[in-house]
């Protein structure tokens, strides 16, 4: 949590090894392998996700054929047995999802995102993220312009993912969607350092007091 311009989505963007970031100091490791010197894909394929704040529309790309891609180069990957799994048996898997996400399944055949509300971006995000099992997801503000019903929803499909295998990153500027999401940890961050830390009622101080009392640190330089 924190401020506008605090450093949340740059440190997930970050992470996630967005082009417009580069790292000038420090070191980044994931499940004992350098982060930092791994592209995107390599990320992505090791178990890094990012849903985005404002997810990109991909035209000409259906988003059934987006995920049975994805759902491929991950797992093959991360599983030395794996056989690749049959576009039948794919769009079953992919259809009850969407209905646990309260998707329309004709939205499966779909352009990425193309003509799709903000509240159904945010939906096909979480859809993503259930399909793709990562193990730490990296939530740059999932519940922002959604209603209570889709933030429910979103919520909802975020909890399923809950295990011993699975973490999250979760940045929100509000405590509305801790009120579905029960965090183990709350942070902070003010300037690119973390200010305070708590644990989930910390949040709900935040909410009434806001950031003010904490004093501007010394801003993280990316370029």
């Amino acid at each position: 949590m924190g401020p506008n311009g605090s450093g949340k989505s740059t440190l997930v963007n970050t992470l996630m090894g967005h082009p417009n970031y580069k790292v000038t100091k420090g070191s980044v490791e994931f499940r004992g392998k350098d982060l930092l010197a791994m592209t995107p894909d390599e990320r992505a394929k090791h178990g890094l996700f990012l849903a985005f704040q404002y997810p990109k529309e991909i035209a000409g790309v259906p988003l059934r054929s987006f995920l049975f891609a994805a759902y491929d180069a991950v797992t093959k990957v991360r599983d030395s047995d794996y056989k690749k799994i049959s576009p039948i048996k794919f769009k079953e898997q992919l259809e009850e999802h969407m209905k646990e996400l309260k998707m329309n399944p004709s939205f499966a055949d779909r352009p990425v995102n193309q003509g799709f509300s903000g509240g159904e971006k945010k939906k096909a995000e979480i859809l993503q993220l259930t399909i793709l099992k990562p193990l730490l997801a990296l939530l740059d503000e999932t519940d922002s312009g959604l209603d209570v019903d889709a933030l429910k929803t979103v919520a909802k499909g975020v909890n399923s993912m809950r295990s011993p295998e699975f973490s999250a990153i979760l940045v929100t500027h509000y405590a509305r969607i801790l009120e579905y999401i029960t965090p183990d940890k709350v942070h902070v961050m003010i300037d690119g350092k973390i200010a305070e830390s708590g644990g989930p009622e910390f949040a709900r101080t935040l909410e009434s007091e806001g950031y003010g009392k904490f004093e501007r640190g010394k801003r993280i330089h990316l370029s």
